[in-house]
């Protein structure tokens, strides 16, 4: 996996792999920092990589790894004096993605969501050190991408599922059939409250989650459907803050579609 991660003071380039994770300068010119995977002494057993990238609390960011740990990198704010300051270790299933909180969180809400092979969701609030606030325990399908907005965690799954939970206090609040197959990516725009789901089934869809005024529930929307053709989706990611565009690629595509 490859992201940006915008900390306050800089923007690093993170990538992730079978070997660990590499940290750059915003235009790849200059590698930051390395990290290896420690690899079993059987490797055999089943493969070691590192996959969920996410900036969180201001001054970390957070990698997951196959082993189920959650690695959290404390950034300074120049030069290459970058240190693993804390392991989460609550998953015990590979790590799928991690998001951050990209709007306000409601008082008591966690500020980052972490998901696994299993379905499994931790929700932790982060600072010096980083607090488990609750576990959502997994129903039997992956949770392949999660999402993060004003305390509404969104969860795309391998059954096709998209579910909103609350981040405070654990509680779904809403389940859509989204696709008709596995779910690769959830992207959401962070003025509008926009999401975007891509699937196996070659399906685009976009999403407004909202809370309601009066009985604060969380509602979904959908708004729109986008067939690519003959093509399994595996990313997708909306081009700007307000979801007015989103680009979109998949399996053996050498090329981005923009809508």
């Amino acid at each position: 996996q490859a992201a940006w991660c915008e900390l306050p003071a800089r923007v690093l380039l993170v990538l992730t792999s079978q070997r660990g994770v590499q940290m750059y300068d915003a235009d790849g010119s200059t590698m930051v920092f390395w990290h290896a995977l420690d690899v079993p002494e059987h490797p055999a057993a089943h493969s070691v990589f590192a996959r969920g990238i996410a900036a969180a609390g201001g001054r970390f960011i957070c990698v997951g790894t196959s082993f189920g740990a959650v690695l959290v990198f404390d950034i300074p704010p120049k030069g290459t004096n970058v240190t693993l300051s804390e392991v989460l270790e609550q998953h015990r299933d590979p790590i799928t993605d991690i998001a951050a909180e990209q709007g306000q969180a409601p008082d008591g809400a966690g500020d980052l969501v972490t998901a696994d092979d299993s379905g499994t969701l931790c929700l932790w609030s982060t600072g010096e050190e980083f607090t488990l606030l609750g576990k959502i325990p997994g129903s039997g399908s992956t949770c392949s991408s999660v999402t993060l907005w004003n305390g509404i965690v969104a969860a795309g799954y391998g059954n096709g599922q998209i579910r909103l939970w609350e981040a405070g206090s654990g509680r779904i609040r809403a389940q859509v059939s989204a696709h008709a197959r596995w779910i690769y990516a959830l992207d959401l725009a962070p003025l509008t409250g926009k999401l975007l789901s891509g699937a196996e089934d070659s399906f685009v869809h976009v999403w407004k989650l909202s809370r309601n005024p009066d009985t604060d529930d969380i509602e979904i929307q959908h708004c729109h459907a986008e067939c690519v053709t003959d093509t399994q989706v595996c990313g997708a990611r909306f081009c700007d803050p307000a979801g007015d565009t989103f680009a979109v690629t998949g399996y053996d595509l050498s090329e981005i579609l923009c809508y």
